[in-house]
């Protein structure tokens, strides 16, 4: 084909290649809000693992990505007073990864899952899951104070009445303690709403790393009312735009240099 027609082609099949990515297998989420800091920065890129729970839960101490439950105030605020070419390009941008996340889009870390009894505090100030206190000194930032009236509404205070995790359903909280509204105030989030695992920081390069579960976790004992494992789980369609921002843009260069190899290999068989 000559490289007029060959090129649209693959750039075609470079943008399905980087749809197909995105639905199924793993996409990066623009981090919005201030809520994980210092664990995550507002304008992270993290690459979300969407197949992992697929075939198993979520586990304590995983940074997740979930669709927030109705009664979840949105931290991500989009302009629904927006042009129709805006919503356009918005509509194009997510299935590609251009777009920033919407409106109920979240990231949380893992505290409690079914059967957990997750309180706060202990003599020292500390959360506790099952009885177990959580040294958190590792990735919490500015925790909430200690002596601030608890509010229903309002995540403001540290302290909170002990919460038995329900079934079906987890308990999330930010790093960022201090700014953070998560189930601590907002309730829980069914497992089922989890859209994937974050596993690494992808952008900017200068913060690339593994986001790995801390070790006090796997110290957490077993709730005595722990329900039984769960059969496979049906796999979701996406629910929320997330950006997988670095696949389009390698693929079609990898078209453009095929494109070129094909082109001087024809050359030198003419030569021939």
């Amino acid at each position: 084909m000559p490289l007029w027609q060959e090129l649209p082609l693959l750039l075609i099949v470079a943008f399905c290649l980087a749809v197909l990515i995105r639905t199924f297998l793993v996409q990066a989420f623009f981090i919005p809000s201030g809520s994980m800091e210092e664990t995550l920065l507002v304008g992270d890129r993290v690459l979300v693992n969407k197949v992992l729970y697929d075939v198993r839960e979520p586990q304590r101490g995983e940074i997740v990505v979930f669709e927030g439950p109705p009664n979840w105030a949105p931290e991500n605020q989009i302009d629904k007073d927006a042009g129709f070419f805006a919503e356009l390009g918005r509509t194009v941008g997510d299935l590609v990864g251009f777009s920033q996340p919407g409106e109920k889009d979240f990231i949380k870390r893992v505290i409690g899952l079914p059967g957990d009894t997750v309180a706060c505090c202990d003599v020292q100030g500390r959360v506790t899951v099952n009885g177990y206190p959580l040294d958190e000194s590792s990735y919490v930032y500015e925790d909430s104070p200690l002596d601030a009236t608890p509010n229903p509404r309002q995540c403001t205070a540290r302290r909170f009445d002990p919460v038995k995790v329900e079934p079906g359903q987890m308990f999330v909280m930010g790093d960022h303690r201090g700014v953070s509204q998560d189930s601590r105030c907002q309730g829980q989030v069914p497992i089922d709403n989890v859209i994937g695992r974050a596993f690494v920081i992808l952008w900017p390069s200068s913060r690339w790393g593994w986001l790995s579960v801390p070790e006090t976790f796997k110290n957490v004992p077993k709730n005595a009312a722990a329900p039984a494992a769960p059969g496979p789980r049906i796999t979701r369609a996406p629910q929320i735009p997330l950006t997988p921002d670095f696949f389009v843009a390698p693929l079609a260069a990898s078209a453009m240099v095929s494109t070129r190899s094909a082109r001087q290999q024809r050359l030198r068989r003419r030569r021939w």
